[in-house]
């Protein structure tokens, strides 16, 4: 290639920012912008933002909702930021700063039985939630930030109730401690969900430094408020409601944002309810887009995955029912209202997917069959439990095939799934066997 001023011998680009040139004229090689305008985006004000606060390869390193998702999170930690001031204010002055008959032990043991109750709070939680948090990471992290902005509430409250104040804030450590469980777990899922180069340490970092920006901004401000709400109530009341929704509404647009391309139990059923409705497969936006990001009671009728196979046969003659048309690697069955599903140890991430399918086909059939066996006897409602599997079997013969290549096909990361399993695995005899 050549040109007026030389030939050009190779071209460099670093990352998506403006290419360079090497020029040999005059047996010399020269490194020139390949353009004639604008300025070196490493040089620019943007260009050291941009290198200081998102991850190195920005945007191809990272997931098209990145942006995003990073702009409401900013917004809702700046007011949270503001809102934690005027707690930690309140909390202050309830264990007696600024009051000169408070003593200093009193205080310590506030403070002290406020951190373990929290400790205590963190550790339970995590031992009883701790698995359901990547599934289920959008609902649990919009959940943390409701629960924290309660938390904070209680803190502005407690000096208003001295009588009451330890255990107040207490309580509200407690909470808070949830939220750190909480908060924590899933910003890491949803750091996995991002990093699209293996890059998860620099996205953590880089989000390190972007909510350390952010909290010395609401620093700044913080000092600019508390002048102004120091011995009054009503405005830090008004103050912290504000702050309050807008941190609300920041994180429901941040959890909104996001786009999972992997299934967990809500995204699945939300495509194959699509799909028996239309034999059209949802993609990843439309999905995540219908998926709730609250939680939801008594709505749907619930699923185990992975029990114990007596969770789904109570006797031989039911483990030839759940066995009966029935090639898969998993069995499916009813017990108290709720379908179970029993996985084998050689399952695949395909047949995962494929049991998950099953029992939304089979919870499907037994929401709508249940005010009609409401008043059967239970012989007669057990025979036909086992009808509707062996009726979801056949079903899912038919059209699991097609809908898996074609949530392939739509964007659906195939590979891994998001659905809370548990650990028990059973082995099981058939008749030939």
């Amino acid at each position: 290639m050549e040109t007026d001023k030389g030939v050009v011998l190779a071209t460099e680009r670093y990352g998506s920012a403006e290419s360079w040139k090497y020029v040999s004229k005059d047996g010399v090689m020269e490194r020139r912008r390949d353009g004639s305008e604008g300025h070196s985006g490493g040089n620019s004000v943007f260009g050291v933002f941009k290198s200081v606060f998102l991850p190195q390869g920005y945007p191809e390193s990272v997931s098209d909702d990145y942006l995003q998702y990073q702009f409401w999170d900013t917004m809702q930690a700046f007011s949270s930021s503001l809102s934690g001031t005027l707690a930690t204010q309140a909390s202050l002055r309830g264990v007696g700063v600024g009051n000169q008959e408070a003593t200093v032990a009193a205080a310590t043991v506030t403070w002290l039985l406020k951190d373990g109750t929290g400790m205590l709070g963190r550790i339970l939680f995590a031992w009883q939630k701790g698995s359901k948090l990547d599934s289920e990471a959008k609902k649990w992290r919009l959940f943390a930030d409701v629960l924290n902005d309660i938390a904070m509430f209680m803190e502005i409250l407690a000096p208003y109730f001295p009588a009451c104040f330890t255990f107040i804030v207490c309580t509200a450590g407690i909470f808070k401690s949830i939220v750190g469980v909480a908060g924590g777990a899933t910003r890491a899922a949803l750091t996995v969900h991002q990093a699209r180069r293996d890059n998860m340490a620099d996205i953590s970092a880089k989000d390190g430094s972007q909510e350390t920006l952010v909290n010395l901004a609401g620093l700044l401000v913080s000092l600019i408020l508390i002048p102004l709400v120091t011995d009054n109530p009503v405005l830090t009341l008004c103050l912290f409601f504000l702050f309050t929704v807008l941190h609300l509404f920041a994180n429901y647009k941040a959890v909104r944002s996001v786009v999972m391309e992997t299934f967990n139990e809500a995204r699945l059923s939300i495509v194959l309810q699509q799909y028996l409705k239309d034999k059209r497969i949802l993609s990843p936006p439309e999905a995540n887009q219908r998926e709730p990001v609250f939680f939801e009671f008594g709505q749907t009728v619930p699923i185990k995955f992975g029990v114990r196979l007596q969770e789904i046969a109570q006797s031989p003659e039911d483990l030839e029912l759940a066995l009966k048309e029935n090639s898969m690697p998993y069995l499916l069955g009813v017990r108290n209202g709720c379908v179970c599903v029993c996985l084998g140890p050689e399952a695949s991430v395909s047949d995962e997917i494929r049991a998950m399918c099953q029992a939304v086909v089979l919870g499907n059939m037994l929401s709508s069959s249940n005010s009609r066996e409401a008043t059967g006897a239970a012989p007669k409602q057990q025979k036909g439990h086992w009808e509707m599997v062996h009726k979801s079997h056949k079903l899912m013969d038919a059209i699991f095939n097609p809908l898996l290549k074609g949530a392939e096909a739509a964007g659906w990361d195939m590979k891994r799934t998001l659905i809370d399993w548990d650990e028990w695995r059973v082995e099981w005899k058939t008749k030939s066997s």
